[in-house]
């Protein structure tokens, strides 16, 4: 990618993988599916099954070459979310509940302005936490062990 490319990286993304999204431009026009991939350095998306090409293999130790199709990557300014509601191809906006929460909403001429949910997918963590303690983790007893008191002073650094 060329620093022209570089300098209109798309800064706050509002797509994410999991969203349904309606191609708008391109060979697969007016067709919907959920975002495979994001590749946020170079602005695009992969939609699953859609913008399917051939990609000459060749072969090459421990897989066997040929033609394969792949989905290529669509830029993102040629996909929009659908609204949950309606169903049709919105913008995306960003509200702030009561609670202060942060949600997306659906927005522009026809759109319902609804919560679009946050993808399950995103939900489900790849690698699980680790629930016992490492070699680098701080020792429970250390960690709840007053070092200061704000009454008394007691432990304030000679400054």
């Amino acid at each position: 990618m060329g620093w022209k490319a570089a300098e209109k990286l798309v800064r706050h993304w509002k797509i994410l993988r999991g969203d349904n999204v309606m191609i708008i431009r391109g060979k697969d026009n007016g067709e919907t599916g959920v975002i495979k991939r994001v590749v946020r350095s170079q602005n695009r998306v992969i939609v699953e099954g859609k913008n399917l090409v051939k990609k000459h293999i060749k072969q090459g130790q421990g897989h066997e070459g040929g033609i394969f199709t792949v989905e290529a990557p669509i830029h993102v300014s040629n996909v929009q979310v659908l609204d949950p509601v309606t169903g049709k191809p919105c913008k995306v906006g960003i509200r702030y509940l009561e609670d202060g929460m942060k949600v997306r909403v659906s927005r522009g001429i026809g759109a319902s302005g609804s919560i679009i949910p946050r993808p399950e997918i995103l939900k489900i963590r790849a690698t699980p936490r680790p629930t016992v303690a490492g070699p680098k983790d701080t020792p429970m007893d250390l960690v709840l062990e007053k070092t200061y008191d704000a009454k008394t002073g007691k432990g304030m650094p000679d400054l």
